[in-house]
């Protein structure tokens, strides 16, 4: 394993860019995981990272160990950093000294849509994104689509909020979501405060695309008069609404139910 004690040192420059901007991440079209687990989770589903990069003290840490094991069979680069510059490259407090650097997967968009689907139009919060895939990923949905304007989903936030989820997703950012609705074969259904049919009311035994929005100003409206069917989620006592990532896990495992029970 290479050891980088400098912070001039070329490769660390390089990673340091990239652990602190979101502009230099989407250039590159690479990202870092923070931890074991989301190592584990890279290794498992998707394959070779292009470098890990371990703290002095993470070597004596035993899921390190192995975890460096298993690059250095599948022959990628290993560097070792002293504790002091990998705390310039982790944005986890207390963690276990591991980060591996990877090529962001590109997601690719069908022609049409024809399985069930999350569309998210301008969702800004990092964890709220995570927790969206994490559930999706648990629910048995596999398509993501990003509006532009939606927090990056590989940032290194989203990725921990996502716990791995994002390996069992085809995410596509940027994408044009009114031209996706448009062409979707499968009925999108958008959740409103103002809409006539409940959720447990609704017949979810089929597919559905589900559309969700910023977390003030919800689904803008031009992509709201797209949707097929909208739909609100009963719920008891003064609040208003629901926070976005727990009213989308509401819909997707109610949608999962009625599919079960189908």
């Amino acid at each position: 394993m290479k050891s980088i004690s400098s912070r001039d040192n070329p490769l660390y420059k390089e990673l340091r860019q990239l652990a602190a901007s979101g502009a230099a991440r989407r250039k590159s079209g690479r990202t870092l995981l923070d931890g074991v687990h989301l190592a584990q989770s890279y290794l498992q589903s998707a394959g070779r990272p292009q470098l890990c990069i371990v703290s002095e003290s993470g070597c004596a840490h035993p899921e390190v160990a192995a975890i460096v094991a298993q690059c250095d069979a599948q022959r990628a680069q290993c560097i070792a950093l002293p504790d002091a510059l990998y705390g310039g490259l982790s944005q986890v407090e207390h963690g276990v000294g591991l980060l591996l650097l990877i090529d962001v997967p590109q997601g690719k968009l069908p022609a049409a849509l024809t399985q069930s689907a999350v569309l998210l139009d301008q969702l800004q919060d990092p964890g709220n994104l995570g927790s969206i895939l994490r559930s999706a990923a648990a629910a048995g949905i596999r398509q993501i689509v990003c509006s532009p304007g939606t927090a990056s989903a590989w940032s290194p936030k989203v990725l921990r909020a996502g716990m791995g989820a994002h390996f069992l997703l085809d995410i596509v950012e940027n994408a044009d979501l009114e031209a996706c609705i448009r062409d979707a074969e499968v009925p999108v259904l958008a959740t409103s405060s103002h809409a006539q049919t409940s959720l447990y009311q609704a017949d979810l035994k089929q597919p559905a695309a589900w559309l969700f929005g910023h977390e003030g100003q919800g689904v803008t409206p031009a992509l709201l008069a797209c949707a097929t069917r909208q739909i609100v989620i009963p719920h008891a006592g003064a609040m208003e609404s629901l926070n976005v990532a727990a009213a989308a896990a509401v819909c997707f495992f109610e949608h999962m139910r009625q599919r079960s029970n189908d």
